[in-house]
């Protein structure tokens, strides 16, 4: 921010001042969402609940790593890109020396960096949803599109160009000491680089472009990437975002590039791990600039390591999209004012993070945009942790908590069942609806077959239903659905074997072991057991989750198994051999058999009928048994058409496949331009459903 003009006009110190400061007011004003001045709700916080808020079914954005890289002088020879920190929750700095890293601590930024970073976010070049499949090819995107918007002069487009491709130094604990023969033939590149146009080289070539000094512009990682320990402590579906700043000789003006990927793209050594880059941002300027270049550096980087605005990032549209992000984080940013703090002092990360899920509620939700300093402080001691909820706090007191939990309850029971009347509510009452009903024959039918028909799909429809009306009712949760899942498959086989070996009665063991379980259910209701779940994490919800995941992908594949076994594609059919097609059953041992067409028996006079009068009756014809008798009497079935069945096994891999394919194609129906937005939109919300019906 300037106040050369102001300043010029005013002659004392304090003059001077309070122009300085009406200029930052007139920059910081607008910054803000939130205002005494204006409306309750701005135009910025709208487009963050706007960002947030819109229903997405893709996956959440993935794990950042950032990282910070400097255009510094190594070893007194070349500039080179030199890694200074980096990001995945917490800042780790290259300590003094350049030997080790630093432990993770909380960033602390200049108010006055974040102010510059939005400057450069609303002059720089704003690239999103970009393809590039190589660190040159993107480098040569930004730089043509800095000419294109007059942004850059055409005759800086090659040192640009170069400076971005120079090579990537990254911390690790190996030496990264050079050979007198690299350092030779990287002095030597730079020098043809910038020699002047009087020498003959005014221009670089494809040549220099690809000379050893420049970074690998191979898409492979490294094997020093390969080996960083450091990936370890990143998900296998992490992301990258690299941060580039530095300053140069020949630019008098800033430049400046955002750029998000459409997709992630591994670019050669430009990252410490081998990690694919999804955002890239550049900062180069003049010199003399070095120490504020550093802090914009940090404050991206910061920005891209903080929950809410790395969503922003990723679903952010436009320019403006970026800038509400950043105004959102200056709402919650708390200033400390100088001389009361040391900032060299590094701020440990806490033991318990604060949930970020507040700020997005804040704006996915629907009730009014509260910004820092609004909301009523309370007495938790920040968010995300189980013991901040008072529902798991131990009463002391017999059937404390079931009470408080009635009384908590009970404004909103009402609300709780005429909310869900909306058009949005339908879509997920339906498919609640298909999965509970599919889930009851799916569970019931793989009971039938454990438990001898003991139990089956009738019994798992009425347990279902009664269960789930009861519960909804009575627990005053009317969105927990409940229904069979492995593990109670898993019990219920392991059980009807046990009683068979041991000659129980299978129905009366399972009843008390139903009443058994009902009674520990009061007696932990009754004694506030539930405030043990505090203690407990997510491993034991995702272990199961994922055991029951796994059992239905393998049952869903079984049956289709299954079929394709007792209902074979006959391959050989061909149209027009209808004739040479049979199947018939004959005796075990045809001798002294023969066939009367008057005393032939009925097929329902089979039943009255044994196994040895079978084999010694004259007068009784095989062929009119069906296959099922057939092989229960011991015959034979003779033809090359007994194992067929028609179409059951294709038309079944039809349907399997189908219902999988169409709803991950109507998944992205939203984004399609077949119908109006309105029309897609609600296409992809019932999109479940017309697979279920459809196929």
């Amino acid at each position: 921010m300037s106040t050369e003009s102001v300043e010029g006009k005013s002659n004392s110190s304090g003059d001077r001042g309070r122009a300085r400061s009406y200029s930052f007011l007139r920059v910081v004003q607008p910054m803000f969402n939130h205002s005494i001045f204006t409306s309750a709700v701005s135009p910025a916080a709208e487009r963050i609940r706007f960002i947030l808020g819109e229903e997405d079914d893709s996956p959440a954005p993935p794990q950042l790593f950032t990282e910070l890289d400097e255009l510094l002088a190594v070893d007194g020879q070349e500039m080179e890109w030199k890694e200074t920190a980096r990001w995945i929750k917490f800042e780790e700095k290259v300590e003094q020396g350049g030997e080790r890293w630093s432990k993770p601590h909380v960033a602390t930024l200049s108010l006055h960096s974040l102010f510059e970073l939005r400057t450069c976010m609303e002059k720089g070049s704003i690239m999103l949803d970009r393809e590039a499949a190589s660190l040159p090819q993107l480098v040569e995107m930004i730089v043509d599109h800095q000419i294109e918007t007059g942004l850059l002069k055409p005759d800086l487009k090659d040192k640009v160009t170069y400076t971005l491709l120079r090579k990537h130094r990254h911390q690790t604990k190996k030496s990264n000491l050079r050979s007198l023969a690299d350092i030779g033939k990287t002095v030597s590149s730079a020098s043809r680089m910038f020699t002047s146009p009087e020498n003959g080289s005014p221009a670089m070539t494809h040549r220099n472009l690809t000379s050893s000094s420049l970074n690998d512009i191979s898409d492979k990682p490294e094997k020093d990437q390969l080996k960083n320990k450091f990936m370890k402590k990143l998900p296998r579906d992490a992301e990258a975002s690299n941060v580039l700043v530095g300053e140069v000789d020949f630019l008098d003006s800033p430049f400046i590039a955002f750029v998000r990927l459409q997709q992630a793209v591994m670019l050669g050594a430009l990252t410490e791990v081998p990690v694919p880059t999804r955002f890239l941002f550049i900062l180069l300027g003049p010199k003399g600039k070095a120490k504020s270049y550093h802090e914009i550096g940090r404050a991206i980087a910061t920005l891209m390591s903080d929950e809410v605005f790395h969503d922003i990032a990723y679903k952010a549209k436009d320019r403006q999209d970026l800038i509400a992000g950043i105004d959102e984080f200056l709402d919650e940013v708390i200033v400390l004012p100088p001389g009361e703090w040391d900032p060299a002092i590094r701020i440990e990360p806490p033991k318990s993070l604060p949930s970020s899920d507040k700020r997005k509620n804040m704006y996915s939700g629907g009730e009014n945009v509260q910004m820092n300093g609004d909301t009523p402080h309370d007495g938790g001691h920040g968010g995300g942790g189980h013991a901040d909820c008072e529902e798991l706090q131990r009463t002391g007191r017999f059937c404390g908590g079931l009470i408080k939990d009635i009384k908590r309850k009970a404004p909103f029971f009402a609300s709780d069942f005429y909310d869900a009347l909306n058009i949005q509510a339908l879509s997920a009452i339906l498919f609640i609806y298909l999965a509970t009903v599919t889930n009851a024959i799916t569970f019931g039918g793989l009971l039938g077959d454990a438990t001898d028909n003991m139990q089956g799909v009738l019994e798992s429809f009425l347990g279902t239903a009664v269960s789930g009306a009861v519960f909804c009712l009575f627990a005053g949760q009317p969105l927990t659905i409940l229904s069979s899942t492995g593990p109670v498959l898993v019990f219920e086989r392991l059980l009807f074997n046990f009683s068979k070996d041991h000659n129980f009665d299978y129905l009366e063991f399972r009843l008390w072991i139903g009443l058994w379980s009902a009674f520990l259910c009061l007696i932990l209701v009754a004694t506030d057991a539930s405030f043990l779940v505090q203690y407990f994490t997510r491993f034991t919800e995702e272990g199961f989750s994922s055991l029951i995941s796994f059992i239905f992908i393998y049952d869903a594949f079984k049956k289709m198994i299954k079929l394709a076994d007792y209902y074979p594609i006959n391959s050989n059919f061909k149209v027009g051999y209808n004739t040479q097609f049979s199947c018939v059953c004959v005796p075990p041992n045809p001798v002294n058999i023969s066939v009367s067409n008057d005393t032939t028996l009925a097929p329902e006079d089979l039943q009255t009928v044994s196994s040895a009068d079978m084999y010694h009756n004259a007068t009784f014809d095989w062929a009119l048994l069906t296959k099922k008798e057939c092989l229960k009497y011991e015959g034979k079935l003779v033809g090359n058409n007994c194992d067929f069945v028609p179409d059951i096994t294709l038309m079944s891999f039809i349907l399997f496949l189908g219902t999988y394919t169409s709803s991950m194609a109507l998944k992205k129906f939203k984004t399609s331009r077949y119908f109006p937005t309105t029309q897609n939109k609600l296409i992809s919300t019932f999109r479940r459903n017309l697979n279920i019906l459809i196929f």
